[in-house]
C-alpha cells in the first residue's frame, strides 16, 4: 500500500468536495427546472366535469386559484387575485358577490367590477371543455373586464359579508 503525503491528501479532498457541491448545484437547478408532472397553478389544470359548473353560483378551485361559473352558457374561470393590490378575493354565498377584504371593491358573479378602487374586473383564465371536462390554462391571464355596464343583471342576494367571515 503506497503513502499518501498530505499535499496529495488534501488535493483530493478538495477535488472531492467540489465534486459533491457540483453535484448537489445540478441536482438543485435540475429540481427547480424540471417540468411539473401534474397539473397546477401556472399549467393546464383539470378543474372538473364540466356538468358540475353551477349556473347560479361559483365553485372554487383551488388547483387554478380561482372560480368556475357560467356566463351566457359559456364556462367562465376567474382568477381570485384582485386586480387591484393582489388580495385574494371570496366568495360571499349570502350577497353572491366577490367581496375583496382588503379595499372593499365588489365584483359580481362573473367577475365584473361593481364598487371599489380596483381599476377592472377580476382577470380570467382561458377554458376549453375536453371530453366533459373543464381544462383551465392559468399560464395566460386575460385581462379582467373595465369598469362600465355590467352584462348580467343579478342584484345582490342578501347581507354582505366584508368584514365577517365569508360565507
Amino acid at each position: 500500500m503506497s503513502k499518501i503525503n498530505r499535499r496529495e491528501l488534501l488535493t483530493r479532498a478538495w477535488k472531492w468536495g467540489f465534486g459533491l457541491v457540483s453535484v448537489a448545484g445540478i441536482w438543485t437547478t435540475w429540481d427547480i427546472f424540471k417540468p411539473s408532472k401534474t397539473g397546477g397553478f401556472g399549467e393546464i389544470v383539470n378543474a372538473g366535469p364540466a356538468n358540475g359548473v353551477p349556473t347560479d353560483n361559483v365553485t372554487e378551485v383551488n388547483a387554478m386559484r380561482g372560480y368556475l361559473t357560467t356566463d351566457k352558457g359559456e364556462t367562465v374561470a376567474l382568477w381570485w387575485k384582485c386586480p387591484h393590490l393582489g388580495c385574494r378575493v371570496p366568495w360571499c354565498d349570502s350577497s353572491g358577490e366577490f367581496e375583496c377584504p382588503c379595499h372593499g371593491s365588489k365584483f359580481n358573479r362573473v367577475g365584473e367590477w361593481r364598487e371599489g378602487p380596483a381599476p377592472r374586473g377580476l382577470d380570467r383564465f382561458a377554458v376549453e371543455i375536453v371530453d366533459g371536462a373543464v381544462v383551465v390554462d392559468t399560464a395566460s391571464v386575460i385581462t379582467g373586464p373595465p369598469h362600465g355596464p355590467e352584462t348580467i343583471d343579478e342584484p345582490l342576494r342578501g347581507p354582505k359579508c366584508e368584514g365577517t367571515e365569508n360565507a
